[in-house]
C-alpha cells in the first residue's frame, strides 16, 4: 500500500499573532499616556503651547464660511453621529451578515475600546481647555458644539482607530495602499480639528496616535480569529445537492 509523504499537519495553516502591531502599539499608548500626564501637571502652560499657538495661528479659520466646506465638512460628520452610524451599526451588521462575527466583535471591540476608553478617559483626566477666542490676536473659539476636554481629540481617536482597524481586515496585498489612503485620512483629521478651533494641535496628534495603538493592540489580540475568518466561506453552501439535470425521472407504470 502506497503511503503519503505529505505531513499530517501540511494542510493547517498556523496563525501567526502580528509582532509589530503589538510593539508599535504598546509604543504608541505608552507616548499617549507620558504626554497626557506631563499636559494634566502642566494645564498653566504646557511644553507644546507655543508649538500649538503658531499652528493655530497658521490654519485656524476666523469665520463659520471658512470651515464649512465639503471637505471639512467630511471630517466633522466622521466623528459625529454620521460617521457612528457607518462604523458602529453599518460595518458590524455587515461583517456578522456575511458570516464574518469574528472580525465584527474585533471591530466593535476596537471602536469601543478606543472611543470609550481611551479617548473619554484622556479628556476626564487630563481636562484640558479648548482653543478660546483672543480678539487681540483676531483669534476665534470653536466654529462647532463641543464636549468636555480637548486633549484628546476624539474625532482624531476615532480616525486613527478606523485606520487601523481597516488594515488589519484587508488581505496584505493591499494594505501597502490602504496605509497611503490611511495616512491622507489621519492628516486630513488633524487638519479639520485645528480649523474649526475644537482642538490644538497636540492633542488631535495624541488622538491620531491613541486610536491607531489601541486598535493596533486589538489587531495583535484578534489576529487567529482574524485568520479563521479569512479562511471561511462568504455564504452557507446548500446542505443538499440539487438533482442534475437532465437526470431520468422514474417511468411510470402503463395499464397493458
Amino acid at each position: 500500500m502506497a503511503t503519503s509523504s505529505v505531513p499530517a499537519h501540511a494542510g493547517t495553516r498556523r496563525s501567526v499573532r502580528p509582532r509589530l502591531a503589538l510593539w508599535l502599539g504598546l509604543a504608541g499608548l505608552t507616548f499617549y499616556v507620558t504626554l497626557g500626564a506631563v499636559m494634566a501637571a502642566t494645564l498653566d502652560h504646557p511644553f507644546t503651547q507655543p508649538m500649538d499657538d503658531a499652528w493655530r495661528s497658521l490654519v485656524g479659520a476666523g469665520t463659520l464660511e471658512e470651515a464649512s466646506g465639503p471637505l471639512p465638512m467630511f471630517f466633522q460628520h466622521f466623528g459625529e453621529l454620521a460617521g457612528a452610524v457607518v462604523y458602529a451599526l453599518v460595518v458590524p451588521i455587515v461583517l456578522f451578515s456575511i458570516r464574518r462575527w469574528r472580525t465584527g466583535l474585533f471591530w466593535l471591540a476596537t471602536m469601543l475600546f478606543a472611543n470609550g476608553l481611551v479617548s473619554q478617559a484622556g479628556k476626564h483626566l487630563v481636562d484640558r481647555e479648548r482653543p478660546a477666542a483672543d480678539e487681540a490676536a483676531g483669534l476665534v473659539g470653536p466654529l462647532f458644539a463641543t464636549d468636555h476636554g480637548s486633549f484628546p481629540s476624539g474625532h482624531s481617536v476615532t480616525m486613527g482607530a478606523f485606520v487601523v482597524a481597516v488594515a488589519a481586515l484587508l488581505p496584505a496585498l493591499y494594505r501597502r495602499w490602504w496605509w497611503i489612503a490611511g495616512a491622507v485620512l489621519a492628516v486630513g483629521m488633524i487638519w479639520q480639528r485645528t480649523l474649526i478651533n475644537a482642538h490644538w494641535l497636540s492633542d488631535t496628534i495624541a488622538g491620531i496616535v491613541a486610536g491607531a495603538s489601541a486598535a493596533a493592540l486589538l489587531w495583535w489580540a484578534f489576529a487567529p480569529l482574524l485568520d479563521r475568518d479569512r479562511g471561511r466561506a462568504v455564504r452557507h453552501r446548500a446542505s443538499r445537492s440539487e438533482p442534475r439535470q437532465g437526470a431520468s425521472e422514474p417511468a411510470e407504470s402503463t395499464a397493458s
